[in-house]
């Protein structure tokens, strides 16, 4: 509920600070007295646009501060979500507009933009006039009406569910179509890379002992002079090693019978006997082997070619690096492969989640339905209370093409206030006065069921007297027992069945005319009430009137 409003330099305001109380309350005053500056200040406290125009003559600024009872509202995650400091009591809205043209909007004296005003704003108070009705033409709104008529609240928990089950299906089997689709575009360039790189046959090492077979054909006729030179020094006719070597290990054996550090010579002349033979008969077998082959030199020289260029065209510099791209690119075909039964997966799951979020939502469409036609009768019966004898009043239902968070239903309130005028949606047929009643009505049918925002009835009572107006009155005075109502009116028959009364009217300075209002007592309602039954004149009649509307 509004709490106070605070207003300072606005228009012709130059203070006020005005104390509100729960229940039914109403604000008179003679016409131009400033009811709706009153009510132009509390529009731009919440978030409206600004008009340095605003601002009382003569003022560098204006101040403008709203405070709201929110113990009812659940705002904790709101706050939370926009970084603001969370008060579980109370809500304090301020705005502060400079005649530079510079405005600024704080919650809590948090700083903050104007459509997280509007939108906290709307959850707490809803201001209807001839002009406004754009909460009552909201779908969402009307949507939130049928559902508290119906108490589609446990289902529609359950529904969610299902619904954010489904969702996530929804977006992984979307981002899994999306991949195969990227990956179909490059599969013939990845199946074009695996196979060049497997018909390689590559193999890890392949390319130092390749690099080495081909030193090696290159100065085949040098290693195999060199070999066979080696062969002759070792063991050929001419001053052989080995032969050197044999006649050496003889002579030492002969004098090791005189000499006994000989048969030290001895073994290690044998020693180095055995590896220069064996050297001598392995350099033997090499210098046969060593052949030049041209076509040997040929395949060396196109397998390296072959390798270098693999490794150019990856920009990598080992063969162990083209078989780990050839693996990799294996993957991704494989990857491709499964993508058809993976998707064949995902849909089942998500067909089989869309099966049962439709059931559900069928269960709440029926709800919904069975419960506009209690809306739709109480709404009707209403407002021929309010004066609208041929009210027709109607919930269309369509069907959405897919599922939302709030089930499968796009509904519609159609309305008509003649007889035999078709009905149309109330934001488009309903004048002014028409929807705030007919608001009045929604409201007072579920007042209680939900935290409703506080509401402003800005002079709905217009073209209405009589029997209707006490109607009206009453409606209003019961949703006050429920929520907080207040109402700008100029029937005394409203005005009397208030729980406060407040009073708007002008006073002249010695410098300006200012807005002023205050709180009535029973003496000062009496006299207001009796003047807005006689009008210019003060009666005895009228006050005695006043006093028995009072008393009712």
């Amino acid at each position: 509920m509004l709490k106070s409003l605070f207003i300072r330099n606005y228009v012709l305001i130059d203070e006020l600070d005005i104390r509100f109380d729960d229940g039914f309350s109403v604000i008179t005053g003679e016409t131009g007295a400033g009811k709706s500056i009153i009510l132009g200040a509390l529009s731009l406290v919440l978030g409206e646009r600004a008009d340095t125009r605003s601002i009382l003559s003569g003022s560098d600024k204006c101040i403008i501060e709203a405070v709201f009872d929110v113990s009812n509202y659940n705002l904790e995650a709101f706050f939370a979500e926009n970084d603001i400091e969370y008060d579980a009591t109370e809500c304090l809205f301020r705005r502060e507009l400079y005649n530079t043209g510079k405005s600024r909007a704080f919650i809590n004296d948090s700083p903050v933009q104007l459509s997280v005003v509007k939108v906290l704003g709307n959850r707490l108070i809803d201001v209807h006039s001839q002009h406004q009705n754009l909460l009552l033409a909201d779908t969402h709104f009307q949507l939130n009406v049928v559902d508290l008529m119906a108490h589609t609240k446990a289902k529609l928990a359950g529904y969610r569910k299902e619904y954010d089950k489904y969702q996530s299906l929804s977006a992984a089997l979307n981002e899994l179509t999306e991949k195969v689709r990227n990956s179909k575009k490059e599969e013939d360039y990845i199946r074009h890379q695996y196979e060049e790189l497997k018909a390689a046959g590559l193999k890890k090492g392949e390319q130092e002992e390749i690099e080495l077979e081909l030193d090696t054909l290159l100065h085949t006729e040098e290693i195999k002079s060199s070999l066979y030179k080696i062969s002759e020094l070792l063991n050929g006719d001419n001053a052989a090693v080995v032969a050197s070597l044999k006649e050496s290990i003889t002579l030492v054996e002969q004098i090791s019978a005189h000499y006994p550090k000989a048969a030290e010579y001895t073994e290690r002349l044998r020693s180095a006997y055995f590896d220069v033979n064996d050297m001598a008969s392995e350099t033997a077998v090499l210098k046969d082997d060593i052949e030049f082959s041209p076509e040997r030199l040929e395949w060396v020289n196109q397998r390296l070619n072959t390798i270098y260029s693999l490794q150019q065209k990856h920009k990598v510099a080992s063969v162990e690096e083209l078989i780990d791209m050839r693996n990799y690119f294996g993957a991704q075909l494989d990857a491709i492969e499964s993508f058809d039964e993976e998707i064949a997966k995902l849909t089942g799951q998500q067909r089989e989640a869309y099966n049962i979020l439709i059931a559900k939502a069928d269960e709440i469409t029926a709800l919904r339905k069975e419960a506009s036609k209690t809306v739709e009768s109480r709404i009707i019966e209403n407002m021929i209370l309010l004066g609208i004898p041929n009210a027709c009043f109607l919930i269309s239902f369509a069907r959405k093409e897919k599922p939302a968070a709030d089930g499968i239903d796009e509904i519609c309130f159609l309305f008509s206030a003649n007889k035999n005028e078709p009905l149309k949606p109330v934001s488009t047929t309903a004048s002014g006065g028409e929807i705030s009643r007919l608001m009045l009505c929604v409201k007072s049918m579920i007042a209680g069921s939900a935290a409703l925002p506080s509401i402003i009835f800005d002079e709905i009572d217009t073209g209405v007297s009589g029997v209707i107006a006490d109607k009206m009155a009453g409606i209003m005075r019961d949703l006050g027992n429920k929520m907080q109502v207040i109402t700008i009116t100029h029937l005394p028959q409203i005005a009397a069945r208030g729980k406060v009364h407040y009073c708007v009217y002008k006073e002249d300075t010695a410098e300006r005319t200012l807005t002023r209002i205050r709180t009535l007592g029973n003496d000062e309602r009496i006299e207001e009430i009796a003047g807005m039954l006689s009008g210019a004149t003060m009666t005895q009649a009228a006050i005695d009137n006043a006093r028995a509307l009072l008393s009712s």
